[in-house]
């Protein structure tokens, strides 16, 4: 029987797919949700960063032969096997990609690639009020002056009502 290589396996080097690195002191985590996402969909993961779907079970009927069961306690088995393998891929993708200090917060043994996911979210959204007051106030006393040009200017200002 011939196996089909999952695009996820395919993946040497995560960051050159996802070139900036999330870190604690920076305001990059709308970009990286957002490159990460993206990758995610492209590569048939995204449901890695989701709550795993409960695992149905298969009722048995009067009809259904020993053979029939086997056949689907094998196919159970192989896709909670495929599942996991694919979440020891995804799971290092964030790893690889956020600072050691980030890592260091956020990391717990045994976890999935969602846990990992929910809590880096966690960690950016945790803090939002005081990250406002924050970046209003970096807003609020922007100035031409302190910038070489206006495109460097235009630049911040962006950035700030981006993140805002």
């Amino acid at each position: 029987m011939e196996t089909k290589l999952h695009p996820a396996m395919t993946i040497n080097n995560i960051k050159h797919m996802i070139p900036i690195t999330l870190e604690v002191e920076t305001s990059n985590y709308t970009t990286w949700t957002t490159l990460f996402e993206v990758h995610c969909r492209a590569y048939q993961v995204y449901d890695h960063l989701q709550p795993r779907p409960p695992v149905a079970s298969s009722p048995c009927t009067s009809s259904s032969s020993d053979a029939d069961v086997a056949k689907a306690a094998a196919a159970a088995a192989e896709a909670k096997s495929l599942w996991s393998r694919i979440d020891a891929i995804v799971l290092p993708w964030i790893y690889g990609t956020i600072s050691t200090s980030l890592l260091d917060i956020i990391i717990e043994p045994g976890q999935t690639a969602h846990q990992a996911w929910t809590a880096v979210a966690n960690h950016f959204n945790d803090n939002k009020s005081a990250r406002q007051v924050q970046l209003q106030q970096q807003f609020s006393n922007i100035h031409l002056e302190a910038f070489p040009s206006m495109a460097a200017y235009c630049q911040q200002v962006k950035h700030l009502a981006d993140q805002l």
